[in-house]
């Protein structure tokens, strides 16, 4: 059923490629707020840590919910894992460390519940890597995941604790996440083979 404007007009045409849209991005993530709270009782003692890029800025809203419904901040961090990754070359001067949304470059995850967070999981190797980078910083009393999205075709052994949307593909779509700090607009598409080789 098309949509329509506020204020009227013609109906906006939703691309049927849209498969979350910014009502659907929020509701998940607060939903995934709701249940980090309930599994580990609360927020003392954890830290929320978004992987570059996308992450970061999903970590951060997750945050914001969680203060909103708890009343009491909780950290949010970010992790570079270029240095980690064995997928793409080395970058020079990538940096090693959680870095706290208010540049705290000091934040200890030694015996703190860490929350990992991503845009899409796929095959596993970028919380792979992003273990392996936070492990090198300390030893966290525990370590959860949480995605956006899941799109299955793992290689590795690493299953999400709280996923926003499970969405089943082949290896030859792709998943696109576009989210307002950095894109413009929130939104999740999945491209067809065809659509992804032109930019469609």
């Amino acid at each position: 059923m098309p949509s329509y404007r506020e204020g009227g007009g013609a109906p906006v045409q939703e691309s049927p490629n849209i498969i979350m849209d910014e009502a659907a991005i929020r509701r998940a993530l607060t939903r995934i707020a709701h249940e980090i709270l309930e599994k580990n009782k609360g927020i003392e003692g954890c830290a929320i840590v978004g992987i570059r890029t996308r992450g970061v800025y999903l970590a951060r809203r997750i945050a914001e919910r969680i203060r909103e419904i708890e009343g009491s901040p909780i950290a949010a961090c970010e992790l570079d894992i270029t240095r980690y990754r064995d997928d793409r070359p080395l970058v020079d001067g990538a940096s090693v460390g959680v870095v706290c949304s208010d540049g705290d470059r000091s934040f200890d995850v030694k015996d703190k519940r860490i929350i990992l967070f991503d845009d899409v999981l796929y095959t596993g190797r970028t919380i792979r890597a992003a273990m392996d980078a936070l492990m090198d910083c300390g030893r966290p009393q525990s370590i959860q995941l949480a995605v956006l999205v899941d799109r299955g075709h793992r290689v590795l052994p690493i299953r999400p604790d709280y996923v926003g949307k499970n969405v089943p593909t082949s290896k030859h779509e792709q998943i696109e996440v576009s989210l307002t700090e950095i894109d413009g607009d929130d939104r999740v598409m999945i491209k067809h083979p065809r659509e992804a080789e032109i930019g469609g």
